[in-house]
């Protein structure tokens, strides 16, 4: 049976609930819901009562009642069951429990307590201690309001921040696939000489960048570049240097001028000044990259070369044997007056340069060891029976199993010339 009180307190009761608390009142005797109604009504609760465990939990299951007051001994059901079932209850909110009870056993109370019960109060009641008793049930009942709405927020913060992760995650993917279109081919086959580039970010996008231009009509150039840094910023540097340094035409490529029988590569010193007064002007800051940059003669082998801050280059002979190039240099970005010289080499029919950035010989081991420039002799001198790309994807599988690992911790790139001579 349920029955609804609306009835005023005594004067010394000011209290006055919360506006969104209901009380349910359950207990066989129906003198004592009238009692316990009144209290609580007289205190601005809306209040339901019950003589009946099953309506009152058929109630409770369908409302948003937060406050329970239930008898410990009933005839149909006992109070620790009413309050078991009552858990068992999927419901937005949670209610608080007070049981009454003339049980004063330490295992009575964790009966009570083990089934859900959040207080207890002892018969016959007292209007005081159960005022008392509510109050400390008012504060739990709002703070775990406090904590929803909380929650609340953080879920609606959360939603928002994994729809924006989407949408960054869509533009690097886009980001990743046009740095990967800047390559245009890993594999170039041109009179005199074959070229071959390996290029993997450690994320989405990356700073290292390995390409070719034509620089004549017998002169093909040949870069390899890894700027400071990880991620878009350095993604974006690199596509700024490939566009001045990708395009075969003399008005976009900062490495070649314009001559009379066509573009001609300029002096790869002065190439490296003008990066270095590009990279100065439009970046600035902390920002620098560094640059092995390459002109092969197509007919003859020779190599002109400059060494900005890059990793040495590897020349690989014929034999299998493998030496470093170079001196170094300033990488480009951090000083205004730096300066670059070139380098001059002649390749062999049969012999390959291979330029690359410190990913690969910063390639950490589980042991945290570097493979240094040591270790990747060492593997270019096992694989030197392939050539190509096979020679690539074998360096990169021997760096993995190195590593320990298929994902680096830094971007990896290479670029691979092999000087086949005149036909």
């Amino acid at each position: 049976m349920c029955q609804r009180y609306d009835i005023t307190a005594p004067a010394n009761f000011q209290h006055k609930a919360p506006s969104d608390l209901r009380a349910l009142v359950l207990d066989d005797s129906r003198a004592q819901c009238a009692m316990l109604s009144s209290l609580l009504g007289g205190w601005g609760y809306d209040v339901v009562s019950f003589t009946d465990p099953r309506l009152a939990l058929e109630c409770l299951d369908t409302s948003e009642i937060n406050l329970v007051i239930s008898d410990w001994v009933m005839p149909e059901m006992s109070g620790p069951e009413f309050c078991r079932r009552f858990r068992e209850m999927k419901r937005g909110i949670h209610g608080y429990v007070i049981l009454l009870t003339s049980k004063s056993e330490k295992s009575a109370i964790a009966q009570g307590l083990d089934a859900g019960a959040d207080d207890f109060l002892a018969k016959p009641v007292h209007s005081g201690e159960l005022r008392a008793r509510i109050n400390a049930g008012e504060r739990i009942l709002a703070a775990q309001a406090e904590l929803r709405e909380k929650n609340r927020m953080i879920s609606g913060a959360l939603g928002e921040i994994q729809t924006l992760y989407a949408e960054i995650e869509r533009d690097l993917q886009e980001a990743k696939r046009l740095q990967e279109s800047l390559l245009r081919d890993e594999f170039v086959s041109l009179d005199g000489v074959d070229l071959s580039f390996l290029l993997q970010s450690s994320g989405h996008v990356g700073g290292d960048l390995v390409g070719h231009f034509q620089a004549g009509p017998d002169q093909v150039g040949v870069f390899s570049i890894d700027v400071s840094g990880h991620g878009v910023t350095s993604a974006m540097i690199a596509a700024r240097l490939y566009a001045v340094l990708g395009s075969n035409s003399p008005s976009r490529n900062l490495a070649l001028k314009k001559g009379a029988k066509g573009p001609f590569a300029r002096p790869l010193g002065e190439v490296a000044s003008k990066l270095n007064e590009l990279m100065i002007q439009e970046v600035g800051g902390d920002q620098y990259f560094t640059l092995c940059l390459a002109i092969i003669n197509l007919s003859d082998g020779v190599v002109h070369m400059v060494q900005a801050g890059h990793p040495h280059p590897v020349l690989l002979h014929q034999d299998g044997s493998a030496r470093l190039l170079g001196k170094g240099g300033l990488p480009i970005g951090l000083m205004p007056d730096a300066s670059w010289n070139a380098m001059q080499i002649t390749l062999k029919p049969g012999e390959r340069l291979l330029m690359y950035s410190d990913g690969l010989t910063e390639c950490p081991a589980a042991n945290g060891t570097f493979l240094d420039e040591d270790g990747l002799i060492r593997i270019l001198t096992d694989i030197s029976d392939r050539k190509g790309l096979e020679l690539l994807g074998s360096l990169k599988k021997r760096l993995a199993d190195f590593a320990g690992q298929q994902d680096f911790p830094d971007d990896i790139s290479a670029a691979l010339i092999e000087f086949k001579g005149v036909c």
